[in-house]
Formats: C-alpha cells, structure tokens, sequence
C-alpha cells in the first residue's frame, strides 16, 4: 500500500490534533501543515517529524492549489467560511477531501449550503474519481457513526435524539475548548429538528428535557441546539436511517449556560447598532472577549495544574423504533477519555482527543483505502462495514461505545 501525502489546512485545536497523529501514521509519508499564521504553524512543526510548514491565505484559492498538489488528501480544519474555497481547490487538483462540518460558504441558508454539497460537489468529486467526506470532528463525526450503528439494531426507525453534555469546568473563564466564534454562531442561531418527517427550526436554547444516565451524579436538562446532524440525517433518512421521522440534537454544558443569557439579552445578535456613536454587532463584542481554545500542550496542563470544577460529559443516542414487529430502544453511549486522561495519553484536551483524533481516525480509513465511495458523502453516509472499521480503529484511543438494546 503506497504511502500518502496529507495537506493539512489550519492548524487550530483540531488541526493540531489530526497533524500529531498523522505524524505517527505509518501510511504517512509527508505532511504539509498550513496556516495564515506562520509563527503557529512553524511551533506545531518544529514537534513533529514528517511535516513541513507553510504560510497560507485560505482567502487565495490558488494558494491552495498550489499546496495541494500532488498530495493524496486535503485535510479542511479551517474556519467555515472557507470551505467552497478548499473544495474548489480539491477538485482542481483532484485530491480527496475531509473536513469536520458543514459550512453556509456555499449558500446563506445552511440547509441549501448542505444541500449544494450533496447535489452539487458529490457529482463533480465522483466525475474526477475521488471522495469528498464531510462533518468528521465529534459532533457532527463521531456521533454520527454512533447514530449509524444503532441502525443496525432495528428494521424502522422513528425518532432519534443525539445528546451531548459539555461536562468540563475550569476554575479559569474558559466557556469553549472548540473555536469561539463557531460555538457562539451555533448559540446564536434557531437550532433544527426533523418533526413528522419535515425538517424545521425550533427554538434556540428550547424543548428542553432530561436525562439522568448511571454515570452523571446529577440530573442535566438538555436544550434544542443548532447543529449539523439533523440536517444530515434529514437528507439521509430512507436510505441510511430506517425511514427516521423525528431527529433532535440536545446539548448542555458551561457553554450552554455561559451563552443562554447572552441570547436572552440579545447580545448574540449579528445586527448592527448604535451604540454611544459607533456603529457595531454585539456578536462580535462578545466574541472579542472570548478567549481562544487550548492548544499547546503548555497552556492544557497550566488549567488543569489551577485546578478543575468538573471533568465529565456524555455524548449519547437514543434511537426509537420497531424490531421484528415491537417497540424498541437502542441507548448508546460514547466511552472515552476526559479531560485529565486526555492530558496524560497524548498532552491535549478531551476536545481535541474526541474532535481532532476521531477526525483523524476517518482520515485513517482514507490512508488505508476504506472508501469505495465516490462523489460527496457524510460521516453518517458510512457502510455497517465501515463503521466498525472506524470503531476498530478508535479502540486504540480508547474510545468505545456501550450499546444496550431494549424492548419498551
């Protein structure tokens, strides 16, 4: 099996996360890091020992041609608005794609945007004999090869919930471990839900409800979030789903209860107003004070050593449906390491260690030619095969899925 070239673009939390693993890769031969900051790309090269690093303008498509030649997959960790730019170039040079979720680049409606991926860019990928695999961070990513596999367990499927609980808690002000400004654009927005089958907005921060699993100690309320997986499964429901009528992405955590009273106070508002003769968006005010994720090994271990509030979470699907003619539940929970175990396997966040590694365990079934596809797809696009190809795989990081299977 030839041995790959990988481009890495961006270099965040998540890039940095991939970049490291795929230096321990042994299908990997090069990998070429890249960021408009040239001073954090060359720190992140200088740890590794198959990379090289450029400087790199993600507004100049041509920049990413030109660095995306000859190599074998382009790895997208850029900021969203960059997205049709890196796919463009992708299909210049005719490379494979991955990135780790979706984008409004392509449309000002994100449900349209995703929309154009599919109809669109799948043609034009499969046309040039390549894959295109989008939302493959954690949520959307992980989650969504968890949602598949409990697929597998049911002949149709009625509703499903994905639920994410944020259970880190720093004596720092740290609201988010993941980019700021894509954290507090998904707080800002009407979230989306599958309802009866049609694909709608619910409230932001509403339907909440309640969940108490064995391992939390307390009961979380979960809140209607906006976020990618409902959209994809909508697209996906027949073939992939069983015929899925209800789909709901619930989350909580300190990033939930740091931006639900800004929300309410209309501080997450992207409109421009006067206020005291100048002319801004309170967006972007609270965005400014935002400090940004951890990255370096240096400042993760300087929060940790201050001292931690909490250190749990959950990632979790409940998917209803019938099975040979009765009602069942499938329960899955994701098992993997927290912050501080985080910390000791591989000197970075639970963040990155579920986002920017199991982003790079998709990238692993890249190097080792698991695709077969051909045009776009999504992470919950995957074969039964693949998914337990993907979860082989993240048992070296220990990361596992507890299912349990249940008539109700």
């Amino acid at each position: 099996m030839a041995l790959k070239k990988v481009l890495v673009l961006g270099v965040g939390a998540q890039g940095t996360a991939a970049a490291q693993r795929l230096d321990e890769d042994p299908q990997v031969s090069e990998i070429i890091c890249a960021s408009r900051n040239l001073a954090t790309v060359e720190n992140l090269v200088k740890q590794l020992t198959k990379a090289k690093g450029i400087q790199l303008d993600a507004a100049d498509k041509d920049s990413i041609v030109e660095a995306a030649r000859g190599v074998d997959l382009i790895l997208n960790a850029l900021p969203l608005e960059w997205t049709k730019n890196v796919l463009d170039a992708a299909l210049e040079v005719e490379g494979n794609y991955q990135d780790y979720a979706a984008t409004t680049a392509l449309h000002e409606d994100w449900v349209e945007s995703i929309r154009i991926q599919y109809d669109e860019y799948g043609p034009k990928f499969e046309a040039i004999g390549k894959t295109a695999l989008i939302g493959t961070g954690s949520a959307p990513g992980l989650i969504c090869a968890a949602t598949r596999d409990a697929m597998r367990h049911l002949d149709t499927c009625d509703t499903i919930y994905n639920i994410v609980w944020e259970g880190v808690e720093t004596k720092r002000f740290l609201p988010f471990w993941w980019s700021p400004v894509t954290a507090l654009h998904d707080m800002s927005e009407e979230a989306y839900a599958v309802i009866d089958g049609n694909l709608v907005r619910t409230p932001a921060f509403g339907l909440p409800f309640k969940r108490k699993y064995s391992y939390m100690g307390k009961e979380i309320t979960f809140v209607e979030h906006c976020h990618d997986e409902p959209i994809h499964y909508y697209f996906n429901r027949e073939k992939f789903f069983k015929g899925v009528k209800n789909v709901y992405f619930k989350y909580a955590g300190a990033g939930i209860d740091f931006s639900l009273p800004l929300y309410r106070a209309g501080l997450l508002s992207h409109k421009k107003e006067m206020i005291n003769g100048v002319e801004i968006a309170p967006f972007d005010v609270v965005n400014a004070h935002v400090p940004p994720a951890p990255r370096t090994r240096e400042e993760i271990k300087e929060i940790i050593d201050e001292g931690l509030l909490s250190d749990s979470g959950c990632m979790a699907i409940e998917a209803y449906g019938m099975k040979d003619n009765k009602n069942i539940l499938v329960e899955t929970h994701v098992n993997a390491p927290g912050l501080v175990e985080s910390f000791e396997k591989a000197s970075i966040s639970a963040e990155m260690y579920l986002t920017g590694q199991g982003g790079y365990l998709f990238t692993k079934m890249f190097l080792n030619d698991k695709f077969h596809q051909r045009g776009l797809i999504s992470s919950d696009m995957l074969t039964f095969e693949q998914i337990d190809c993907y979860f082989e795989y993240a048992k070296g990081l220990d990361i596992t899925l507890s299912t349990t299977v249940k008539e109700i």
